[in-house]
């Protein structure tokens, strides 16, 4: 069953005769076994996505996971729509922290796709207090120069018009002690448009390209210390798109440009 579900395939007569003797004998426990299979370079390189959601989304946890450690976090629209820690450490963020404010509309004033969270205060999460304030991102002026270590708008930049999109970026720029970081993800444009002629979302006011908003960061005054792509395109580059062929391709790539989300991490 372990080789079925996680390998999606029967197991091979020399995983056969090495594992089963082990199990019959203790000496591995079932969980041990699934674990192995999960940490094979088959596992890995071989059993594929096909859903393109789930497998992005495994591809932002895992460069949420890289990034840097902060003491004070404002994360623009952070809500998780499961999970009252919100969205930075559901996915994965690892660093405890002093305080994290997740800034975020209110529930009556978002898209109807958006509205199933909504009304927290105060979250005692595992790494920290969150703390939810409901008001645009384009207004910051309640937060206090240089008063934060890191700001995250994880898909959320593509949300507001291109003017404000430039106004949240110098506010975040604001908003950072030197040496702090701007980490951002969102769809690129060069991808969305081949997948179908209007926005992928229908909240969405513009799907940038990566020299566009690269240069909207250096503008801002930020140096950019990273810009990965998530979710290679492969075969899509050339063909007809596929969200499958999309999806199989799963994880963090230096080909910004070939790939479905942008993703950048700003130092001030």
């Amino acid at each position: 069953m372990a080789y079925n579900v996680i390998l999606r395939r029967e197991p091979d007569p020399t995983g056969t005769e090495s594992l089963l003797p082990q199990l019959t004998a203790g000496t591995i426990t079932p969980e041990e076994l699934v674990e192995s299979l999960r940490g094979s370079e088959e596992f890995h390189s071989k059993v594929r996505f096909s859903l393109l959601g789930p497998s992005l989304h495994l591809s932002r946890c895992q460069f949420i996971q890289a990034l840097p450690r902060a003491r004070r976090i404002l994360d623009l629209g952070g809500t998780h729509q499961n999970c009252n820690d919100g969205a930075l450490v559901t996915m994965g963020y690892p660093y405890a922290f002093d305080e994290l404010i997740i800034v975020d509309l209110p529930v009556d004033d978002r898209h109807s796709i958006y509205q199933a969270k909504g009304g927290l205060t105060e979250i005692p999460s595992p790494l920290g207090p969150v703390r939810y304030r409901y008001h645009s991102m384009v207004d910051l002026s309640a937060y206090a120069d240089e008063s934060f270590d890191l700001v995250y708008s994880g898909q959320t930049i593509e949300h507001v018009p291109e003017a404000d999109a430039d106004h949240v970026l110098r506010e975040a720029w604001r908003l950072l002690r030197p040496g702090g970081h701007l980490a951002l993800d969102t769809p690129n444009g060069r991808a969305t448009r081949m997948q179908q002629d209007e926005f992928i979302d229908p909240d969405h006011e513009i799907e940038y390209e990566h020299e566009h908003l690269s240069g909207k960061l250096r503008d801002a005054g930020f140096q950019v210390l990273e810009a990965k792509g998530l979710n290679w395109l492969g075969d899509s580059l050339t063909g007809p798109f596929s969200a499958t062929e999309v999806a199989s391709h799963q994880g963090i790539y230096a080909e910004i440009e070939d790939c479905y989300l942008l993703a950048y991490l700003c130092r001030k």
